[in-house]
Protein backbone atom coordinates (compact mmCIF):
# COMPACT_ATOMS: atom_id res chain seq x y z
CA UNK A 1 0.00 0.00 0.00
CA UNK A 2 2.99 2.60 0.63
CA UNK A 3 3.95 1.65 -2.34
CA UNK A 4 1.36 2.55 -4.36
CA UNK A 5 1.04 6.00 -2.61
CA UNK A 6 4.37 7.23 -3.71
CA UNK A 7 3.41 6.07 -7.24
CA UNK A 8 0.56 8.07 -7.31
CA UNK A 9 2.71 11.16 -5.62
CA UNK A 10 5.36 10.61 -8.18
CA UNK A 11 3.43 10.99 -11.19
CA UNK A 12 1.09 13.65 -9.41
CA UNK A 13 4.62 15.50 -9.09
CA UNK A 14 5.35 15.23 -12.90
CA UNK A 15 2.24 17.17 -13.39
CA UNK A 16 3.40 20.75 -15.31
CA UNK A 17 1.41 23.86 -15.89
CA UNK A 18 0.49 24.73 -19.21
CA UNK A 19 -0.81 27.69 -21.25
CA UNK A 20 -3.87 27.54 -23.26
CA UNK A 21 -4.27 29.60 -25.96
CA UNK A 22 -7.49 30.16 -28.47
CA UNK A 23 -6.67 30.43 -31.83
CA UNK A 24 -8.82 32.79 -33.73
CA UNK A 25 -8.47 36.34 -32.40
CA UNK A 26 -5.77 35.33 -30.16
CA UNK A 27 -3.13 33.86 -32.36
CA UNK A 28 -4.51 34.67 -35.56
CA UNK A 29 -6.77 37.93 -36.68
CA UNK A 30 -10.15 37.48 -36.28
CA UNK A 31 -11.67 36.92 -39.64
CA UNK A 32 -14.83 35.35 -38.20
CA UNK A 33 -14.60 31.96 -40.30
CA UNK A 34 -11.68 30.87 -41.90
CA UNK A 35 -13.06 29.53 -45.15
CA UNK A 36 -10.24 30.30 -47.14
CA UNK A 37 -6.21 29.42 -46.53
CA UNK A 38 -5.60 32.80 -47.72
CA UNK A 39 -7.62 34.35 -44.50
CA UNK A 40 -5.22 33.37 -42.07
CA UNK A 41 -2.60 35.71 -40.78
CA UNK A 42 -1.13 35.28 -37.39
CA UNK A 43 -1.35 38.39 -35.11
CA UNK A 44 2.28 40.12 -34.63
CA UNK A 45 4.48 39.26 -32.21
CA UNK A 46 2.36 35.65 -31.67
CA UNK A 47 5.83 33.76 -33.25
CA UNK A 48 7.85 35.50 -30.61
CA UNK A 49 5.47 35.31 -27.25
CA UNK A 50 4.84 31.36 -27.91
CA UNK A 51 8.92 30.79 -28.37
CA UNK A 52 9.17 32.64 -25.29
CA UNK A 53 6.75 29.92 -23.46
CA UNK A 54 8.50 26.96 -25.22
CA UNK A 55 12.21 28.44 -24.02
CA UNK A 56 10.90 28.39 -20.72
CA UNK A 57 9.70 25.21 -20.60
CA UNK A 58 6.36 26.10 -20.35
CA UNK A 59 4.01 23.52 -22.64
CA UNK A 60 1.70 25.38 -25.27
CA UNK A 61 -1.55 24.28 -26.43
CA UNK A 62 -3.96 25.66 -28.61
CA UNK A 63 -8.05 24.54 -27.49
CA UNK A 64 -10.30 26.28 -30.52
CA UNK A 65 -14.32 25.82 -31.06
CA UNK A 66 -14.69 25.43 -35.13
CA UNK A 67 -18.17 25.29 -35.21
CA UNK A 68 -18.11 26.18 -39.05
CA UNK A 69 -17.13 22.78 -40.04
CA UNK A 70 -20.13 21.44 -38.11
CA UNK A 71 -22.25 24.22 -40.14
CA UNK A 72 -20.86 23.10 -43.04
CA UNK A 73 -19.20 26.37 -43.84
CA UNK A 74 -15.47 24.55 -45.15
CA UNK A 75 -14.05 20.89 -45.52
CA UNK A 76 -12.40 19.12 -42.51
CA UNK A 77 -9.41 19.34 -44.98
CA UNK A 78 -8.98 22.76 -45.09
CA UNK A 79 -9.17 22.94 -41.37
CA UNK A 80 -6.16 20.24 -41.74
CA UNK A 81 -4.52 23.16 -44.37
CA UNK A 82 -5.22 25.75 -41.82
CA UNK A 83 -3.36 24.42 -38.25
CA UNK A 84 -0.58 22.84 -41.09
CA UNK A 85 0.11 26.57 -41.89
CA UNK A 86 -0.05 27.70 -38.53
CA UNK A 87 2.67 25.05 -37.42
CA UNK A 88 4.56 26.28 -40.76
CA UNK A 89 4.80 30.40 -39.93
CA UNK A 90 5.00 29.35 -36.13
CA UNK A 91 8.08 27.27 -36.74
CA UNK A 92 9.80 30.24 -38.90
CA UNK A 93 9.49 31.75 -36.00
CA UNK A 94 11.20 29.62 -33.92
CA UNK A 95 8.06 28.29 -32.03
CA UNK A 96 6.19 25.33 -31.83
CA UNK A 97 2.72 23.89 -30.24
CA UNK A 98 2.95 21.19 -27.82
CA UNK A 99 -1.01 20.06 -28.81
CA UNK A 100 -3.89 21.30 -30.67
CA UNK A 101 -7.55 20.42 -29.61
CA UNK A 102 -10.55 21.21 -31.87
CA UNK A 103 -13.91 21.34 -30.96
CA UNK A 104 -16.14 20.64 -34.12
CA UNK A 105 -19.43 20.21 -32.53
CA UNK A 106 -22.37 22.37 -32.82
CA UNK A 107 -25.92 21.73 -31.62
CA UNK A 108 -27.44 22.85 -34.80
CA UNK A 109 -24.73 21.17 -37.21
CA UNK A 110 -25.44 20.55 -41.11
CA UNK A 111 -23.28 17.80 -40.81
CA UNK A 112 -25.38 14.72 -38.37
CA UNK A 113 -22.11 13.31 -36.94
CA UNK A 114 -21.23 16.90 -35.63
CA UNK A 115 -24.69 17.90 -34.75
CA UNK A 116 -24.79 16.96 -30.62
CA UNK A 117 -24.61 18.99 -27.51
CA UNK A 118 -20.87 17.85 -26.65
CA UNK A 119 -18.82 18.28 -23.53
CA UNK A 120 -15.71 19.87 -25.48
CA UNK A 121 -16.64 22.87 -27.04
CA UNK A 122 -16.22 25.95 -24.91
CA UNK A 123 -16.90 27.39 -22.35
CA UNK A 124 -17.12 23.65 -20.86
CA UNK A 125 -14.07 21.95 -20.48
CA UNK A 126 -13.69 19.20 -22.28
CA UNK A 127 -10.46 20.08 -24.57
CA UNK A 128 -8.73 21.25 -21.14
CA UNK A 129 -9.20 17.42 -20.00
CA UNK A 130 -8.51 15.88 -22.60
CA UNK A 131 -5.20 17.42 -22.94
CA UNK A 132 -4.47 17.42 -19.48
CA UNK A 133 -4.90 13.76 -19.33
CA UNK A 134 -2.90 12.75 -22.88
CA UNK A 135 -0.27 15.37 -21.51
CA UNK A 136 -0.15 15.10 -18.41
CA UNK A 137 -0.78 18.56 -17.25
CA UNK A 138 -1.41 20.65 -13.97
CA UNK A 139 -5.17 22.53 -14.76
CA UNK A 140 -4.84 24.07 -11.86
CA UNK A 141 -1.57 25.85 -12.10
CA UNK A 142 -2.52 26.39 -16.14
CA UNK A 143 -3.30 29.62 -17.82
CA UNK A 144 -5.90 29.94 -20.48
CA UNK A 145 -5.76 32.85 -22.31
CA UNK A 146 -8.42 33.72 -25.09
CA UNK A 147 -10.62 37.09 -26.68
CA UNK A 148 -13.91 35.70 -25.51
CA UNK A 149 -15.50 35.53 -22.57
CA UNK A 150 -16.34 31.75 -23.49
CA UNK A 151 -12.67 30.90 -22.58
CA UNK A 152 -12.71 32.63 -19.28
CA UNK A 153 -15.17 30.77 -18.29
CA UNK A 154 -13.87 27.59 -19.80
CA UNK A 155 -10.66 28.65 -17.50
CA UNK A 156 -11.90 29.64 -14.71
CA UNK A 157 -14.57 26.16 -14.41
CA UNK A 158 -11.41 23.92 -14.86
CA UNK A 159 -9.76 26.23 -12.33
CA UNK A 160 -7.40 27.58 -14.23
CA UNK A 161 -5.85 31.53 -14.42
CA UNK A 162 -7.20 33.38 -17.03
CA UNK A 163 -6.39 36.02 -19.19
CA UNK A 164 -8.50 38.09 -21.50
CA UNK A 165 -6.39 39.45 -24.72
CA UNK A 166 -7.84 42.90 -26.62
CA UNK A 167 -7.11 41.47 -29.49
CA UNK A 168 -9.88 39.92 -31.66
CA UNK A 169 -13.23 40.05 -30.03
CA UNK A 170 -11.27 40.97 -26.57
CA UNK A 171 -11.64 45.02 -26.68
CA UNK A 172 -15.54 45.22 -27.37
CA UNK A 173 -16.04 41.98 -25.47
CA UNK A 174 -14.46 43.91 -22.26
CA UNK A 175 -16.51 47.16 -22.85
CA UNK A 176 -19.92 45.04 -23.70
CA UNK A 177 -19.92 41.60 -22.68
CA UNK A 178 -17.27 41.54 -19.12
CA UNK A 179 -19.16 44.04 -17.18
CA UNK A 180 -22.23 42.05 -16.36
CA UNK A 181 -20.51 38.65 -16.09
CA UNK A 182 -20.09 36.89 -12.82
CA UNK A 183 -16.24 35.28 -13.96
CA UNK A 184 -13.69 37.95 -14.31
CA UNK A 185 -10.48 37.44 -15.75
CA UNK A 186 -7.40 37.50 -13.89
CA UNK A 187 -5.31 39.82 -16.11
CA UNK A 188 -6.24 41.77 -19.03
CA UNK A 189 -3.62 42.21 -21.30
CA UNK A 190 -3.35 44.24 -24.99
CA UNK A 191 -2.33 40.89 -26.94
CA UNK A 192 -0.52 37.24 -26.31
CA UNK A 193 2.89 39.49 -25.77
CA UNK A 194 1.95 41.06 -23.06
CA UNK A 195 -0.09 38.16 -21.74
CA UNK A 196 3.26 35.75 -21.94
CA UNK A 197 4.97 38.23 -20.35
CA UNK A 198 2.92 38.34 -17.26
CA UNK A 199 2.67 34.78 -17.02
CA UNK A 200 6.51 34.56 -17.59
CA UNK A 201 6.73 37.42 -14.50
CA UNK A 202 4.28 34.66 -12.56
CA UNK A 203 5.82 31.82 -12.77
CA UNK A 204 9.24 33.33 -12.25
CA UNK A 205 8.15 35.05 -8.88
CA UNK A 206 6.81 31.48 -7.61
CA UNK A 207 9.86 29.62 -8.56
CA UNK A 208 8.61 27.66 -11.33
CA UNK A 209 11.15 28.99 -13.54
CA UNK A 210 14.26 30.89 -13.52
CA UNK A 211 15.20 34.37 -14.65
CA UNK A 212 17.76 33.15 -16.78
CA UNK A 213 15.15 31.32 -18.91
CA UNK A 214 13.15 34.95 -19.52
Amino acid sequence: MMATQQDGRQKRAVLKPAVFLDRDGTINEQMGYINHLSRFHLLPGVGGAIRSLNECGLPVVVVTNQSGLARGYFPESLLDAVHEEMHRLLALEGAHLDGLYVCPHHPEAKEVRYRLACSCRKPKTGLLERAAAELGLDLQHSYVVGDRWSDLRCGAAAGATTILVLTGYGRGDACYIGPGQAVQPDFVAEDLQEAVQWILDRECNRGRISKNDT
